[in-house]
């Protein structure tokens, strides 16, 4: 099979996860299952029709706009839809095997994460466990890093964000960190081993001033107390960490 069939695959698996993925993003946080329930539309509660089901491809039909009602459907879907299809192409084209395909998982995992933190300020433990478990897993095919690095990246981790949460809330009798940010550095530890632990902080903190010159843009006021999702920008900084380690391994780079 042509080598370059791997990363469409991986794109158009992505579009079809990414479609899964943004009603999982909007109904799991209002208590609703993404696995029971055919998909409608948010004003008119109208059964969506297949040809309004296709990823990217029936939002840009219809304009973003419901074919029913008229309703505006909301970005947020078309964004995350081309944003998985974009990591399956990506982690198929530095490696066009199961490795690429569990490098697709992990995107997909920190996709969701990053959705829900940004939204609604909420890493769920069953997510952030899943993608912990998943990456000591792929430790047995033989990928670089190794099990030891992994489990060591785990527990560096989710102890150092701890210890600066309990720290900060010792000294200023306050929150300064969420519950989910120390289990969710953890798991990235767990993919990309402990090594690469400060560069997914550089990459976060990169990342989060990006988020606050917007904001600043936007005229929207940040203060000390401003609630920032730290769980999204570890999220999107991690990934591309997996990208260029495995494309290094892979000899791309």
């Amino acid at each position: 099979m042509p080598i370059f069939v791997f990363p469409i695959a991986g794109a158009i698996i992505g579009l079809i996860i990414g479609s899964f993925l943004a009603t999982l993003i909007i109904r799991w946080p209002q208590g609703h299952s993404a696995m029971s329930g055919r998909s409608r539309c948010d004003h008119c509660h109208q059964t969506l029709r297949a040809v309004d089901l296709i990823p990217a491809f029936s939002y840009v039909l219809r304009a973003g706009k419901c074919s029913a009602c008229g309703g505006e459907i909301k970005s947020d879907h078309l964004v995350i839809e081309l944003s998985a299809g974009l990591i399956g192409g990506l982690a198929l084209f530095v490696d066009p095997g199961l490795g690429g395909l569990l490098g697709a998982i992990f995107g997909w995992l920190l996709l969701t994460l990053a959705a829900l933190d940004a939204q609604h300020h909420w890493l769920p433990d069953r997510l952030t466990l899943t993608l912990a478990v998943s990456g000591l897993a792929a430790s047995f095919l033989g990928n670089d890093p190794d099990l030891l690095n992994r489990v060591i990246g785990g527990i560096i981790g989710f102890g150092s964000l701890f210890l600066i949460g309990w720290g900060y809330r010792y000294l200023r009798g306050r929150e300064g960190l969420g519950g989910g940010d120390p289990k969710l550095l953890g798991a990235i530890g767990c993919w990309l081993g402990w090594s690469a632990l400060p560069l997914v902080m550089l990459g976060a903190g990169l990342v989060g001033l990006l988020a606050v010159a917007t904001m600043y843009r936007r005229g929207q006021a940040v203060t000390a107390d401003s609630a920032l999702p730290l769980g999204s920008f570890m999220a999107v900084s991690a990934f591309p960490l997996w990208i260029i380690q495995t494309a290094t391994e892979t000899n791309l780079l």
